[in-house]
C-alpha cells in the first residue's frame, strides 16, 4: 500500500513513520511548511527533517500551506502520490484527527494514527529507542533550561498540568537517531531564543554518525 506519513521530524512522526515501514507500507514522507504556532501542524526545524529522511532512505515532498488552505493544498499533494493511506503522529487531538480523517474520507483513502491514545508504555519504549531532542516548550513551569536537551530531561521533571506526549502544544521534538536510521544525526550547535513564555532551539549545525 502506497502510504503518505505526516512527517514533522518529531518523535510522535517518527514514530508513524516507523509502524507504517513495519506493515510493509511504501512510504513516502509529507513534510508541511505551516506559519509559526499553527494549531495543526509542527513548525520548528522542518527543514532539518531532510536528513531524517535522508537517514531513513525515505522519499521527502514538502507542502506550504496557511491555517486557511492546508487541508486543500495537502489533498493537492496527496493525488499525485497516490497514497491509498495517511499516517499521523496524533496522540490525543480530535481536533487534529478529526480534521486528517475526514480529508482522508473525502479522498477515499484510509487514515491511520497509530499512536491515538497510548500510554506510558510507548513513551517508555520512545525513550529507550529513539533519540529525542526538545526543541520547543510553550507551557507554564517549562522554561529555557529544556531546549536542546534530551526529552527524558523534560519527562522526568515531572511538571504539572504537562502531557505525557506534549500533546497540548507544551512542547514539540526532534528524533536523531530512531531503529528506522541508516546513520545517526549529531547536533553541533544550537541557536536557542526565549522570549519569557515560550521558546525554540534551532539546529544550526549538524552532520551524520555512522551506527
Amino acid at each position: 500500500m502506497r502510504t503518505a506519513v505526516l512527517f514533522s521530524g518529531g518523535k510522535d512522526s517518527v514514530f508513524a513513520a516507523h509502524w507504517a515501514v513495519q506493515q510493509g507500507f511504501e512510504v513516502v514522507l509529507v513534510t508541511v511548511r505551516p506559519p509559526d504556532y499553527s494549531m495543526m501542524f509542527h513548525h520548528p526545524n522542518i527543514d532539518a527533517t531532510k536528513m531524517q529522511a535522508e537517514a531513513m532512505g525515505l522519499k521527502q515532498v514538502f507542502v506550504e500551506v496557511d491555517e486557511s488552505d492546508w487541508k486543500e493544498k495537502l489533498m493537492g499533494a496527496l493525488k499525485p502520490l497516490k497514497a491509498e493511506a495517511i499516517v499521523s503522529g496524533a496522540v490525543a487531538s480530535t481536533y487534529q484527527r478529526s480534521r486528517l480523517d475526514g480529508m482522508a474520507k473525502e479522498l477515499g483513502i484510509q487514515s491511520f494514527a497509530p499512536l491515538w491514545h497510548k500510554g506510558p508504555e510507548l513513551m517508555e519504549q520512545m525513550l529507550r529507542d529513539f533519540e529525542i531532542y526538545v526543541i520547543a516548550v510553550s507551557a507554564e513551569g517549562l522554561g529555557p533550561e529544556f531546549l536542546g536537551e534530551p526529552l527524558r530531561k523534560l519527562i522526568q521533571a515531572k511538571k504539572p498540568g504537562v502531557h505525557l506526549f506534549l500533546e497540548g502544544g507544551e512542547g514539540e521534538t526532534f528524533v536523531t537517531d530512531a531503529p528506522l536510521f541508516r546513520k545517526r544525526i549529531v547536533i553541533k550547535k544550537w541557536k536557542k531564543t526565549w522570549d519569557g513564555v515560550r521558546g525554540v532551539a534551532e539546529i544550526e549545525d549538524a552532520s551524520f554518525a555512522p551506527k
